[in-house]
């Protein structure tokens, strides 16, 4: 059985979770407490980052090439488009995310409000958090622009890019940093992204001490 190395409100482990469920592959979760560089897990992965998943008797880091790695090898259902142009697109949306989305908004709200507490290193910094309120506004409105004129973010059918962008707000959603009454057609693209089963496991994490919204689980919040 395949193994990941992760922590429960990480965007970057929830896209691979969210893919290896997609391709129903299973997989043991382990908990890691990456901040503390414990050596059996720099052996793992040296730069002392999660995700790290051991499949098919690798030990594989980065969840960019953890994803593209599960697509190429177990293409169905296939999360990246056939065609270059579409390829294109589903990488530039989770390089959007997984770069500029977290970096004003998740690293300013989620990092700040949960992830400092965990790791023991003060309180949260009220001007970043303040900066991340004010970006999650601009990106909604982004995303509703793009399901304005597409069926999934990045096209017509359901990619990596809708997966890429569900972790993020899934997390963001656990300590109700998400507006959803901001825009109709993005609550509708997570409330059909949410409902899919490969989402259920994510649905039921608890993080000791944060206690998730009565909504969060709610397939009809």
């Amino acid at each position: 059985m395949a193994r990941l190395f992760h922590v429960p409100l990480s965007p970057f482990c929830r896209k691979v979770r969210l893919s290896l469920a997609e391709k129903k592959v299973e997989v043991e979760l382990v908990e890691e407490r990456y901040w503390e560089q414990e050596p059996d897990f720099l052996r793992r992965n040296p730069a002392a980052k999660v995700p790290v998943l051991k499949l098919d008797g690798k030990m594989m880091a980065e969840s960019a090439a953890i994803c593209e790695y599960i697509e190429e090898t177990r293409p169905e259902p296939p999360l990246l488009p056939r065609d270059p142009d579409g390829r294109y697109e589903v990488r530039r949306l989770i390089g959007w995310f997984d770069d500029k989305f977290h970096n004003e908004v998740t690293s300013k709200l989620l990092y700040e409000r949960v992830n400092k507490k965990v790791m023991k290193q003060g309180f949260p910094d009220s001007r970043n958090v303040k900066d991340g309120a004010k970006a999650i506004k601009y990106h909604l409105d982004y995303m509703s622009w793009l399901l304005d004129h597409r069926r999934w973010l990045a096209g017509d059918v359901m990619t990596l890019a809708d997966f890429a962008a569900a972790a993020h707000l899934s997390s963001l959603d656990y300590i109700s940093d998400v507006d959803w009454n901001r825009s109709a057609v993005v609550k509708d693209w997570y409330a059909k992204i949410k409902s899919r089963p490969a989402f259920r496991s994510i649905l039921a994490d608890q993080v000791p001490g944060f206690p998730p919204p009565p909504h969060y689980a709610d397939l009809d919040f």
